[in-house]
């Protein structure tokens, strides 16, 4: 299974009913992730540019998109961020991929 990075920012109208009505909204996501064939890792409540940062398993891309757009589609919330993310041997593998390719960066303008 592959595993994704969600950030989510609510929206002011969300975040007048959580406080109205405080909640877990891990818990509440979670039978959505599980029926999507998913496992929600790990989640916390953040500040910044996000306010629910979670660490979720899905089986492939499909299935990220799905919830995202379901999320998205509530209201609740003002964005999502889903960033795949690789072990670190995935990303050296790729590192070594890479250098095989053959890829060759454009060539740098002569200064005058």
């Amino acid at each position: 299974m592959a595993n994704y990075l969600l950030q989510v920012g609510y929206t002011p109208e969300a975040w007048a009913n959580l406080i109205h009505n405080p909640q877990d909204r891990i818990d509440a996501v979670r039978p959505v992730v599980e029926k999507l064939g998913g496992k929600i890792l790990h989640g916390w409540f953040a500040f910044g540019d996000y306010d629910l940062v979670t660490i979720v398993e899905m089986p492939s891309n499909v299935e990220a998109a799905a919830f995202s757009l379901a999320a998205s589609a509530g209201g609740a919330i003002r964005t999502i961020k889903t960033t795949p993310l690789m072990t670190t041997s995935e990303g050296i593998e790729a590192m070594k991929k890479a250098a095989k390719s053959g890829y060759k960066a454009p060539p740098r303008a002569a200064h005058a």
